[in-house]
């Protein structure tokens, strides 16, 4: 049986295939149109995902939808007559999208069908919003039974739910109802902070250690009244999304003792210390909200989804702190895996199909869902376009990366399937070297045009990760943070006595490309099952160094997707200071390239947003 499984019109727009359980593909919509956090309909991820697993025109059984449109739709009216004549404004801006568009799904899907040469619509199924999160998280996760817990702004109602996994059957107990919601709590913050909603809340995360948690009892004094079970009430007084078209209102800067900043302005201790504060009530809230989850169905493994399930920092103080052995962490978290979860819900829950699983392998194939090019077709674009490249043998092909990576050269890596998800995880990365002083500095601000305060994760050795962090275990989706090996820190003692440009350009470690202010890392682990060839790389690189970590970040610009195709690849590697790019076999050198022109000023349309 295929399932196409769909998530639109919000942000992350996704689609995914499953054939008879098994994730045959699965991928944003954003990839394909190079328009961040696009949230039109997928028709660019459904193509892909329909070819990839050669549907024919008769061979589609069940299109699934991420969420109840009609519902969601309830909850606006609702929401709107509750706040009458206040939020006029916001709704009538909703209103005409909705009409046009939201309520007319099932059309939009026949239309796109027809466009991929599929004859006729098949069934069409909506599970819940939530639902679909669970089900991205239980059903490709290692676990025979688990609890879970999913968290985000809002899908249809429901905010946060919680529930257990068994086998192939899926049981929600209990759901937080908007707009009591903390995925909103922390785009509040985001957006009070200067960052985008929806896209900031990275930079969010990655300032808080360089703040104190001054601001934690306010929040819960003002903002919030949380209770032990991690259920809790915002003091709507202080936020504007319910009534306006901004996250928070006069009473809130009133509170934090000033207008919110300005995007692009200079970061101010203020913002460093909200940061902080925000993310140390976030997480309590997640670790109340998990305990809970234990209390109930007794179980000893935790799946997550929802968007708030990718604060790493949060997954990573649950994993030391919280009551589970062990969690699972769907990598595309948030609406995007909505589309897998959907199509899941329906061989599992709706068909009531087995699921197979051993407690140690999950079912993502490493998040390695999108598109792959091979080598005959990179040749060919290359010879077509007139670039110049050198084609690695395989014997040589990780060994002469280690090498460039060594002398720290800034490296593009295509190479194998696409991922899914937010994360780069060696398919589309930007690669370097963990032990160098200066290249946080050089990646941020001339590969990455971004904040210089944000920090970059490490690729480690799966079997290597206990040497240099505080980590007992695989963290293949760069969802966990743990805390850098005490033995191979430095400048501990002076570290909070620094300013904040001081502090980013201090060497915290003999890994200091890698270490964050707080001597943490954000961990990705590499297994030579699931990536044997990244794997092969970093393996290069520890014979060649000693050191089998480097360096892993997304293969993109600030304000743009990460690439897709070897084409986007290329045009990110001629924007940027980058020194060499990988393409499958093929290796590129700036040096060696024609010159690069522009036919319109892409920085405005990428680095500024």
């Amino acid at each position: 049986m295929n399932i196409l499984g769909i998530s639109a019109f919000y942000h992350d727009s996704a689609a995914a295939l499953v054939r008879d359980g098994r994730i045959v593909a699965a991928a944003q919509e954003e990839r394909f149109t190079r328009k961040k956090h696009d949230s039109g309909f997928p028709f660019n991820a459904v193509k892909y995902c329909l070819a990839e697993g050669g549907v024919g025109a008769h061979d589609l059984d069940v299109v699934a939808f991420y969420d109840k449109p009609i519902t969601k739709f309830v909850r606006i009216l609702e929401t709107y007559f509750s706040v009458a004549p206040k939020g006029l404004k916001s709704f009538m801006s909703a209103l005409p999208i909705w009409l046009k568009q939201k309520l007319w799904i099932p059309l939009e899907i026949e239309e796109a069908l027809e466009r991929c040469g599929i004859g006729s619509v098949p069934e069409l199924i909506f599970p819940e919003h939530h639902e679909s999160h669970a089900a991205s998280a239980f059903y490709p996760s290692p676990y025979q039974r688990a609890g879970i817990l999913t968290v985000d702004g809002v899908g249809e109602w429901a905010t946060s739910s919680f529930g257990r996994g068994d086998g192939n059957r899926l049981q929600m107990l209990k759901e937080l109802h908007f707009p009591h919601s903390l995925g909103l709590l922390y785009s509040a913050f985001t957006y009070f902070t200067g960052f985008k909603v929806n896209s900031g809340e990275y930079k969010l995360m990655g300032l808080a250690p360089y703040g104190e948690p001054k601001y934690v009892d306010l929040i819960y004094k003002n903002l919030l009244d949380l209770r032990d079970d991690g259920s809790f009430r915002l003091n709507m007084g202080y936020f504007g999304y319910l009534d306006d078209l901004k996250m928070t209102n006069r009473r809130f800067e009133e509170l934090f003792g000033g207008p919110a900043r300005g995007p692009e302005s200079e970061i101010s201790q203020r913002e460093m210390d909200i940061a902080r504060s925000i993310q140390v009530v976030t997480e309590d809230i997640v670790l109340r909200m998990a305990r809970h989850v234990n209390e109930i169905t007794g179980e000893k493994h935790l799946c997550m989804a929802g968007g708030v399930a990718l604060n790493c920092v949060a997954n990573g103080r649950l994993l030391r702190e919280g009551p589970f052995e062990d969690i699972w962490i769907q990598p595309a978290a948030g609406d995007a895996g909505g589309a897998l979860g959907a199509a899941l819900v329906v061989w599992h829950q709706v068909q009531n199909q087995p699921r197979e699983a051993d407690n140690v392998h999950d079912r993502m194939q490493g998040a390695y869902l999108g598109p792959e090019f091979p080598d005959d077709e990179i040749e060919a674009f290359l010879k077509s376009r007139g670039y110049p490249a050198r084609k690695l043998a395989d014997g040589e092909w990780a060994r002469t990366i280690a090498e460039l990576m060594a002398s720290e050269n800034v490296v593009g890596l295509l190479q194998g399937r696409m991922e899914f998800g937010p994360r780069a995880l060696g398919g589309r990365s930007i690669i370097g070297d963990a032990r160098s002083s200066k290249m946080q500095s050089i990646m941020n601000l001339k590969i990455k045009y971004r904040e210089s305060f944000r920090p970059f994760a490490p690729s480690c050795l799966e079997e290597r990760v206990g040497d240099f962090f505080e980590l007992d275990r695989p963290s293949p989706y760069m969802l966990l943070v743990a805390q850098v090996r005490r033995e191979r820190c430095k400048g501990m003692e002076e570290s909070g006595k620094l300013g904040i440009r001081d502090r980013i350009n201090q060497v915290r470690s003999d890994i200091p490309a890698i270490t964050h202010v707080d001597y943490s890392a954000r961990i990705q682990t590499v297994s030579r099952e699931t990536s044997p060839r990244y794997h092969s790389l970093i393996k290069a690189f520890e014979d060649l160094t000693g050191y089998g970590i480097i360096i892993n970040t997304s293969f993109n610009v600030r304000g743009e997707p990460i690439v897709c195709t070897p084409e986007d690849a290329y045009r990110c590697f001629m924007r940027t200071e980058m020194d060499y790019l990988v393409l499958g076999s093929f290796l590129l050198d700036k040096k060696a390239q024609p010159p690069w022109k522009e036919k319109q000023n892409w920085r405005q349309d990428y680095v500024l947003d």
